[in-house]
């Protein structure tokens, strides 16, 4: 069944992409309601368009019909958040969201893999954290942005949905503070823009926490796109350091961002645990 959700978001996502006649700097695609090709629960689908409607970088919506299926396309703007996401030094990323519906979709995995906690370092916005807090997981929101907090804190308070955004350096944060148990890290960043050395700064302290590591999951955020690849052609760019860290692949999805909306191939999110 997610297999069928995934590939008709896919389908949605190209369709408007190519026939989009709009100038917004950002925008993206909600299903309207739930149908055949888009079975989610009712409040689940009703916390993504308040995700939407509550944030401020969307500044208008209106519904489109795209491939058969009634969506609500959210147009926005990033470009005072941008700025600001990279004047940190040990920023691994410019802010550009994936597609909520894409949060949705790997936070939806997360959970029936059976992770209880969701912790998302560089999280932009907010949204994979607010989709696991919605799905039911504890959720923590990691971001180095004063801006970008902000931002995450206005949709916390607006949604009721208390994702907890803490404003911090990833690479210096003391995660034991967090009681994990059973956890999901998202890394934010491209192996090839630094996503590398923030990654393995939180395996070491993962692997510091003691009986975590037999525990945990993490994800890393790829690109299929060769000229960003440098010649890491491998797991989205990422198999050095899963080869290097002895990580085993066990799920990857390939889902609309942002950064990918003007080309014909998805963000692939590897999903890997120690072995």
């Amino acid at each position: 069944m997610l297999e069928d959700f995934v590939k008709n978001l896919i389908l949605v996502k190209q369709s408007f992409a190519k026939n989009y006649s709009g100038n917004a700097h950002i925008q993206e695609v909600i299903p309207t309601k739930i149908s055949e090709k888009f079975k989610i629960r009712k409040e689940f689908l009703e916390s993504l368009h308040n995700f939407a409607l509550k944030n401020p970088i969307y500044f208008n919506n209106y519904v489109d019909e795209i491939e058969g299926i009634s969506c609500t396309v959210y147009e926005g703007d990033i470009n005072e958040y941008w700025l600001n996401s990279i004047k940190h030094g040990s920023s691994c990323q410019p802010f550009y969201p994936t597609w909520i519906l894409s949060s949705y979709v790997m936070a939806f995995i997360a959970k029936n893999l059976g992770y209880s906690e969701l912790v998302d370092i560089g999280s932009g916005d907010g949204r994979i954290a607010y989709c696991g807090t919605v799905l039911g997981m504890k959720s923590h929101s990691i971001e180095i942005d004063d801006v970008l907090v902000d931002l995450q804190n206005t949709i916390s308070i607006s949604t009721n949905e208390n994702f907890d955004p803490i404003c911090t350096d990833a690479l210096e944060f003391d995660y034991s503070k967090l009681n994990l148990k059973k956890p999901i890290f998202f890394i934010g960043g491209l192996a090839q823009m630094g996503g590398d050395v923030l990654a393995t700064s939180i395996i070491d302290k993962i692997n510091s926490i003691s009986n975590l590591r037999d525990e945990t999951s993490i994800v890393f955020a790829g690109t299929n796109t060769k000229r960003q690849l440098s010649g890491n052609l491998g797991n989205g760019g990422w198999s050095t350091l899963i080869e290097k860290h002895d990580l085993n692949v066990i799920d990857t999805v390939s889902l609309p961002s942002i950064w990918t909306f003007d080309q014909d191939v998805e963000t692939p999110y590897i999903f890997t645990k120690f072995n």
